[in-house]
C-alpha cells in the first residue's frame, strides 16, 4: 500500500483530536461503571462455575491419541455448560473458527428438506458458502438439499419482528439469530431482543431451534442467549470467551441432544463430544475464561472511545459511544478509501506484532470482497485483541475490533491524531 494523503475532517484539526480523547474519558465516565457492574456479574459468574464443578491441577493435565477418559475435557464442557445456563457444552481446540463452530451445527441438526431462516437479514460473509445463498456451492447447506430464507432489515438497521410470521413457519426447521453485525451497517442485537425474537418464533411454533451466533458477544452483557431462551449457541474461543490467551478453538453451548449432534458433525457419529485430544490446552482454556469478563470489559471501554472519537469528528458510528454494546466492534462509516487505508496502516504500526508491515487490501478465502485486515496481533486472527478490517466497498466501513487493554486502544487513537499531522 501506499502513503496516500488525505484532506478529511479527521486531520484538519490534530489538536483537537488529542483534546477530544479526555473530552471523551470524562463524557464516558458514567457509561464506564456500567460496564464494571457487567463485568463484576460475569467475573462471578465464572469463579462460580469453576469452584461449583471443583476445578483441580488435575483437570490440567491431558492425554494423546484418541482422548479417551479425559477428564480436563469433561470438566471444562460442564464449566462452560453452567456459565451459559446450557444443559450441556463442547468446548475443542479442532473447532477451526467461529465459521466452523457454526458450520458444525447447523450441519449437525439440519437435515435434507429442512428450512432454515436467517431473521436478521444477510449473515456474516464467511457464511454464504456454508448455506449456499449465492451460486452453487458443492458441500453447502443447499447442496445437501436445506432450504433458506432470510428476513430483510427494516430500514436496512433492525430486526423486523413483525415480518417473522410471514418467514417462520411451522414447517421451519431451524431459525439462525446472528448477533453481532458482521460486515453489514445494521444494529448487533442486544439480549433483550433476542429474547423478543425467540418469543416470537416460539409462538409460531415451540420445536423450531433457535440458534443464536454469539461470536463477538460473549460478556458483553450480564445474560448470554441461552439465558433467554435460545436452545443452541456457539463462538470462537479466540474472541471474547478465550480472554486472549486461548490459541485455537470454539465451543458450542445448549439443549444437550442438540450439542450432541453438533459434536458428531466436528468429530463422527458415535463418537461426538467423547473424543478429541485437548493438546495440552485445557488449563489455558480455562484461564482465559477466568480473564475473559475483565478482557471484555476494557474492550467495551476501549471501543466506546473511539466510537466518541470518530463521532466528534463528524463520522457516522455505530454503536454511538453510550449506546448499549452487545458485541467488540465499533463501525465507522468513513466513506474515504484512502483514510481508511491510511487508519489500518496507523494501527498496523502500533500493534505489539509485526508493526513492520503494512496492511493492504487482498482476497481472503470466505470473503467476497478484497478485505484489508490490520492488528498485529499475538494469536492469528484473533479478534479481542486490537485490530481493524474492512471489505473494500463503498462506504468504506471500518470496523474497530478488540483490544486487550484500555491504554491500547487510547495509545492507538492518539497515534491516528499525531500521524495526521504528517499527511
Amino acid at each position: 500500500m501506499q502513503n496516500n494523503t488525505n484532506e478529511s475532517t479527521l486531520v484538519k484539526t490534530p489538536q483537537r483530536g488529542v483534546s477530544i480523547i479526555g473530552e471523551g474519558e470524562k463524557y464516558l465516565e458514567k457509561y464506564f461503571k456500567s460496564i464494571d457492574n457487567i463485568e463484576q456479574h460475569n467475573f462471578n459468574k465464572v469463579l462460580t462455575a469453576l469452584t461449583e464443578n471443583k476445578l483441580g491441577e488435575q483437570h490440567f493435565s491431558w492425554v494423546t491419541g484418541y482422548g479417551h477418559d479425559d477428564i480436563g475435557r469433561q470438566k471444562i464442557d460442564q464449566i462452560f455448560a453452567q456459565v451459559f445456563n446450557a444443559e450441556s457444552a463442547v468446548v475443542r481446540p479442532q473447532f477451526v473458527s467461529g465459521t466452523h463452530t457454526i458450520s458444525c451445527v447447523l450441519f449437525g441438526c439440519l437435515r435434507p428438506g429442512d428450512e432454515l431462516v436467517s431473521v436478521a437479514g444477510e449473515p456474516y460473509d464467511t457464511l454464504h458458502k456454508v448455506i449456499g445463498i449465492h451460486g452453487e456451492h458443492k458441500g453447502s447447506l443447499k447442496d445437501f438439499g436445506v432450504s433458506y430464507k432470510e428476513i430483510p432489515l427494516k430500514d436496512n438497521l433492525n430486526v423486523d419482528l413483525d415480518a417473522i410470521p410471514n418467514y417462520v413457519s411451522a414447517n421451519t426447521k431451524m431459525v439462525f439469530i446472528q448477533r453481532s453485525k458482521g460486515y453489514h451497517w445494521r444494529k448487533s442485537l442486544t439480549i433483550k431482543e433476542i429474547e423478543k425474537i425467540i418469543l416470537k418464533v416460539k409462538e409460531i411454533n415451540k420445536n423450531i431451534i433457535c440458534f443464536v451466533d454469539n461470536c463477538f458477544g460473549e460478556f458483553t452483557e450480564e445474560f448470554e442467549p441461552t439465558d433467554v431462551g435460545a436452545d443452541i449457541t456457539c463462538g470462537s474461543l479466540i474472541k471474547n470467551i478465550g480472554g486472549g490467551i486461548v490459541p485455537a478453538g470454539g465451543y458450542i453451548a445448549g439443549k444437550k441432544e442438540l450439542v450432541h449432534l453438533s459434536a458428531e458433525r466436528l468429530t463422527a457419529p458415535g463418537i461426538g463430544e467423547k473424543g478429541g485430544c485437548m493438546f495440552d490446552l485445557s488449563r489455558v482454556i480455562l484461564q482465559g475464561l477466568f480473564f475473559a469478563p475483565h478482557v471484555v470489559a476494557q474492550i467495551l471501554k476501549g471501543i466506546s472511545l473511539v466510537s466518541y472519537f470518530f463521532k466528534e469528528k463528524g463520522y457516522e458510528v455505530n454503536p454511538l459511544p453510550d449506546e448499549i454494546k452487545t458485541d467488540i466492534v465499533v463501525a465507522i462509516k468513513l466513506k474515504d478509501k484512502k483514510l481508511l487505508e491510511s487508519i489500518c496502516k496507523t494501527v498496523q504500526a502500533n500493534s505489539p506484532v509485526n508493526s513492520h508491515l503494512t496492511p493492504v487490501p487482498c482476497k481472503l478465502p470466505g470473503y467476497e470482497d478484497e478485505v484489508i485486515m490490520a492488528g498485529g496481533t499475538f494469536i492469528e486472527g484473533s479478534t479481542i485483541e486490537l485490530s481493524c478490517d474492512a471489505p473494500m466497498r463503498e462506504p468504506y466501513i471500518l470496523y474497530w475490533q478488540g483490544g486487550l487493554n484500555y491504554l491500547h486502544t487510547k495509545h492507538v487513537l492518539t497515534k491516528i491524531v499525531i500521524a495526521s499531522r504528517t499527511q
